[in-house]
């Protein structure tokens, strides 16, 4: 015989004594304790739900939930701004730039301005997680992940408007909010992350990797993977080890392709890929697997997918 208690959300309120079947309890087999199982009782099931309700009551304002990734949001401040004292040499008063969007005379077709695209999109990723795991919110995390993601961006363009040799861009804010909005728009619907990646394929040079400048921005490939796995229909099928893709590069912008006199060319691409996630890391038990399986959300392995240009 045990003593089983009603759990509310107001407290727990005495019950009355009862037998409990053991047939229905259910057992935590993921728990174990010197091999042994441990048993969660109706009472710990209610016990943990009054957990869960107190971490969204905690979390239950915009302002909270923000809050709750306030360290890693100071870090990344303090890094923008170390970075960005850095490498800042003359500087003037606050200025704008109108750098144009993907056209054939911007400095580098576009491909910047998708390169703001994915950062904003991977800060707000990174807030939504950390969001997510304090308030047990997925969906909740969403937006207030986009907003300090945007007002990070923001923040770091304010150094590009006193900079000589650039300025405040509207274009890099837009793709700044859109790499955010693209982020919070993935995480509230039900279902979308298991399907579309906004990815980043680095493409080899002659240097490997190219840390920046122009030549930086020529490597890049910016697209969007559809994953067949996550739709029902294909989980079982051969389908499921597919991705269909679209993208955009640029080439022949660099100082030295117009000593060779090449063309200015913007490509929008697509494809079928490889999932990689599907044929190797599928359900991953180290914390190096998790992590292998979780970057290839953003990253794109080079030749692993065919494209036409």
């Amino acid at each position: 015989m045990l003593e089983s208690r009603e759990l509310t959300r107001s407290g727990l309120k005495t019950g009355v004594v009862r037998a409990v079947d053991f047939s229905s309890v259910d057992w935590d087999l993921s728990t174990m304790k010197d091999g042994r199982r441990l048993m969660r009782t109706p009472i710990d099931e209610a016990r943990a739900s009054e957990a869960e309700f107190q971490a969204d009551k905690r979390y239950s304002s915009l302002g909270a939930r923000m809050g709750a990734a306030k360290w890693e949001a100071g870090a990344i401040f303090a890094y923008m701004t170390v970075s960005q004292i850095a490498v800042t040499k003359e500087t003037r008063s606050f200025h704008f730039q109108d750098e144009g969007w993907f056209g054939k005379n911007t400095a580098n077709l576009g491909v910047d301005k998708l390169t703001h695209a994915f950062n904003s999109y991977l800060l707000a990723e990174l807030f939504q997680a950390r969001i997510a795991r304090k308030s047990g919110d997925e969906r909740g995390a969403a937006v207030p992940a986009a907003l300090l993601a945007s007002g990070l961006m923001l923040y770091s363009e304010l150094f590009d408007a006193h900079k000589v040799s650039s300025g405040f861009s509207y274009q890099d804010v837009a793709f700044n909010t859109a790499g955010a909005a693209f982020s919070a728009l993935r995480n509230s619907v039900p279902g979308m992350k298991e399907k579309i990646d906004f990815r980043l394929m680095l493409m080899p040079n002659s240097d490997i990797y190219t840390f920046k400048g122009k030549r930086h921005y020529e490597q890049q490939r910016f697209l969007l993977s559809l994953e067949l796995a996550g739709f029902d229909k294909f989980k079982n099928s051969p389908f499921r080890f597919l991705e269909i893709q679209v993208g955009y590069r640029a080439k022949g912008f660099t100082a030295q392709d117009m000593e060779k006199g090449l063309p200015r060319e913007r490509k929008i691409f697509y494809g079928v890929g490889l999932n990689i996630k599907e044929l190797f890391l599928k359900s991953p038990r180290s914390n190096i697997g998790k992590i292998s399986k979780k970057s290839l959300d953003y990253i794109q392995i080079p030749y692993t997918a065919a494209h036409v240009y």
